[in-house]
């Protein structure tokens, strides 16, 4: 990294994935001036320590963004949309990691393995895909370069995390309430806002985010959208179906894909071997495959299970595990912002 340093503003900092962020800012020595941790006036007025300093989180508002260079936004889309334009008018770049921007047209979507060179294409604010595309698609972008990609059908298997912190209590809660033999009253999920609650603790619950006109709930859809404009392939094939499970960290998905050229399956396994940022766990005979548990805590994308489709020739199932907080999320933004750091750098030296 460079010696140029830079005021950074983390939006949504006391939330699962800002926390991240901070964590991953530290972590990296990522070359931070000043740290402004904004939120809700709700957590105003907590402490946040960072490289042994103490932070006070401050409340968000569109005059909290003077002098930063860059602004990590994790806080929700509704804030994203209120707030962003504010801070591109004080010059900031902004990093969204909410659904408030990714299929705007002006706005590049970025997972930095598939699409980094579209970081340059911004106008002042960069999205951060959804956490289930961005795994699926780093572990694609290898297979689409080499084959060309069909078709894809995916099944998720999400952690609650991604729901926030609230859902990672409701499954803690709920587990020991069944585990007591007390009565479960769920309230956050499947979506905190619906009226209708259903039980995560030793469940599966097929929705995530609301229904759409179409039957596709908005994360399955989110999937669809992101991994065409990601590819920049609209003749891709997408359908998905996405499920939340009693996981803390960590989500996980099957994958069908339909290549347009037959394939070797060493071969696929070498150009996994090498993506940038992938892991390939794909040992059946010794049980090796990737695993929630194993991934959480991890920036990679780790992929297994990888076998031919008996039905066809072009087909190929796979398993794709990432941590949703990490590279779904935290690690995807730092990443784009150390990206953005370095060709600052670069320029003015």
């Amino acid at each position: 990294m460079s010696n140029q340093f830079f005021n950074v503003a983390v939006v949504g900092a006391t939330g699962a994935v800002g926390q991240q962020i901070v964590r991953l800012l530290e972590e990296r020595d990522f070359p931070v001036k000043t740290l402004k941790l904004l939120s809700s006036a709700r957590s105003a007025g907590k402490k946040v320590t960072f490289k042994g300093q103490e932070v006070t989180v401050e409340e968000a508002t569109p005059d909290s963004f003077a002098g930063i260079d860059i602004a990590l936004f994790s806080a929700g889309g509704d804030i994203s949309k209120a707030l962003a334009p504010h801070a591109v008018r004080h010059g900031a770049v902004c990093i969204d990691n909410t659904n408030a921007y990714r299929m705007d047209p002006d706005t590049p979507l970025i997972v930095p393995e598939v699409n980094a060179d579209r970081i340059a294409d911004h106008k002042g604010i960069i999205a951060n895909p959804n956490c289930s595309t961005i795994q699926m698609v780093a572990a694609l972008k290898p297979l689409y370069d080499r084959y060309g990609i069909e078709r894809i059908i995916a099944s998720t298997y999400q952690a609650v995390s991604g729901a926030g912190n609230q859902a990672i209590e409701e499954l803690k809660r709920q587990s020991k309430s069944i585990l007591d033999n007390e009565t479960v009253e769920p309230d956050i999920l499947p979506v905190g806002s619906l009226p209708v609650k259903h039980q995560i603790a030793f469940n599966a619950i097929p929705q995530i985010d609301k229904f759409q006109d179409n039957g596709y709930t908005l994360e399955e859809m989110k999937m669809v959208r992101e991994t065409k404009k990601i590819m920049e392939d609209e003749s891709i094939k997408v359908t998905t179906t996405c499920v939340r499970i009693p996981v803390v960290y960590g989500h996980s998905e099957s994958v069908y894909v339909e290549l347009k050229q037959d394939f070797d399956l060493d071969e696929v396994k070498q150009l996994l071997q090498n993506a940038p940022g992938v892991t390939l766990v794909d040992d059946p005979s010794n049980q090796a495959y990737p695993l929630a548990t194993e991934a959480a805590g991890k920036n990679d994308v780790f992929v297994g299970r990888l076998r031919r489709d008996l039905g066809d020739e072009r087909g190929l199932n796979m398993w794709i595990v990432s941590d949703n907080l990490l590279k779904g999320a935290a690690w995807n933004a730092v990443q784009i912002a150390e990206i953005i750091a370095a060709k600052t750098a670069a320029v003015s030296s």
